[in-house]
């Protein structure tokens, strides 16, 4: 009886230990991971590469995982926001940190196609090193969700998604000079 009780304490105990240390581990997030989760969120990632974000009905349960609206360029056809987690069929699950620091801030795939002038890597640019590492492994962090966005559809393509049209003016609009002055607070 002495036996299975102090085997029983052991086991409780031991078992208290783990629970105690899976609750540590959930809540000692990587600071760098919830760097770039930070960033994320106001940096536009979520708008373009979340479904149903255009139709003002976000599906977070699809979060990042890729948009079902594309973005038409005049002459260079539509391009949609891909997915962003880590599946290795649809998202980014083959790409490396670095491949992934490397598109943010010089707009080059792993294939070494330059990414559509939609996506706003030449702000991305300005990011410093941590930040866009930040962003990466956030991204690498996601659940890997499968789904295959449609495109790129080339100018002569026909897209089989919702579009929203990028119309240039039709004589280039030039700033007025008093407009560009700075204006310091009075």
């Amino acid at each position: 009886m002495k036996h299975t009780a102090s085997a029983l304490a052991i086991a409780t105990t031991a078992g208290f230990a783990i629970t105690v240390m899976s609750f540590m581990e959930a809540g000692a997030a990587d600071p760098q991971v919830e760097r770039g989760k930070y960033l994320t969120s106001f940096s536009g990632c979520f708008d373009c590469h979340t479904p149903g974000y255009f139709f003002g009905k976000p599906d977070m349960e699809r979060y990042l995982g890729g948009s079902e609206v594309g973005f038409e360029m005049p002459g260079l056809g539509v391009f949609v926001g891909p997915n962003l987690t880590p599946d290795k069929e649809t998202g980014l699950g083959d790409w490396t940190e670095e491949e992934i620091v490397t598109a943010l801030q010089k707009g080059v795939r792993p294939d070494g196609r330059t990414l559509a002038p939609i996506m706003p890597w030449k702000s991305f640019a300005n990011l410093t090193d941590y930040d866009a590492r930040a962003i990466a492994k956030f991204l690498k962090s996601l659940p890997p969700l499968k789904n295959k966005v449609p495109g790129p559809f080339g100018p002569t393509e026909k897209p089989t998604v919702f579009i929203m049209k990028v119309v240039p003016p039709e004589e280039p609009v030039q700033p007025k000079q008093d407009k560009l002055k700075t204006h310091a607070p009075q």
